[in-house]
């Protein structure tokens, strides 16, 4: 009993060790990019990939539809309780900040496709008052949208479905830990970064979302590549 006990122990220590190297990973600054607070200066941090997402209305959007704007790209899902609400406050504060900005589109992508249909996006942007024309709430297969968030936009993401690991002794996480639980019955971690994106496609910034100062930088290179700088 005693060295079942033992493994029990092992097993939870290291549960919640991989967790923080998950978490630890997802927080950090983009990969491939300057520390600190370097990545908030405009720059060219390479090209968007090529996608092919549907909008809550049900139309096809793909890099191509956003060609010649400046857009503002962040991840999110409607069951999240963490940063998506926040994320989702901070652009509904941009849109009306920018409401007379013909040239300037708001894109939040969900990272939990099989529960975030077209209608539930709907209702949740409607919740904000998302403009249909500037803000989009895209969604689309989750190895796609995964792909992307990753490999395109080098921010990272990852769907902990504790599902996969009942029956695992010792495993204490589950649905209610103390890092919760939503969408698809599991937790799903990403980045709570706003990449900004130029009218070639180009990353220029990123920014967090929970920071004042990195919030009022992207309002002032907003303003700068609006303004063609």
């Amino acid at each position: 009993m005693r060295r079942r006990g033992l493994l029990t122990l092992g097993a939870a220590a290291l549960g919640l060790a991989l967790t923080g190297v998950a978490l630890a990973s997802l927080w950090r600054q983009p990969q491939s990019l300057p520390a600190g607070g370097a990545a908030e200066i405009l720059a060219d941090y390479g090209i968007v990939p090529d996608f092919r997402l549907t909008e809550r209305g049900g139309r096809t959007v793909t890099l191509a539809s956003l060609r010649g704007k400046v857009w503002l790209a962040n991840f999110i899902y409607t069951e999240c309780t963490e940063t998506c609400p926040l994320q989702s406050l901070q652009v509904q504060r941009l849109q009306k900040e920018f409401a007379g900005v013909r040239d300037l589109r708001f894109v939040s992508i969900t990272v939990d496709p099989a529960h975030d249909t077209t209608e539930v996006l709907r209702r949740y942007a409607e919740r904000y008052g998302a403009d249909p024309e500037r803000w989009l709430f895209l969604a689309g297969p989750k190895p796609v949208i995964y792909a992307l968030a990753k490999d395109g936009f080098k921010l990272g993401v990852s769907d902990v479905n504790p599902a996969a690991r009942r029956g695992v002794p010792g495993w204490p996480l589950g649905p209610g830990s103390a890092f919760a639980s939503h969408g698809s019955g599991g937790l799903i971690l990403h980045s709570s970064r706003f990449v900004l994106v130029d009218g070639q496609a180009r990353i220029r910034a990123y920014h967090r979302t929970d920071d004042r100062d990195s919030l009022a930088r992207l309002r002032d290179n907003l303003r700068a590549l609006l303004a063609g700088r």
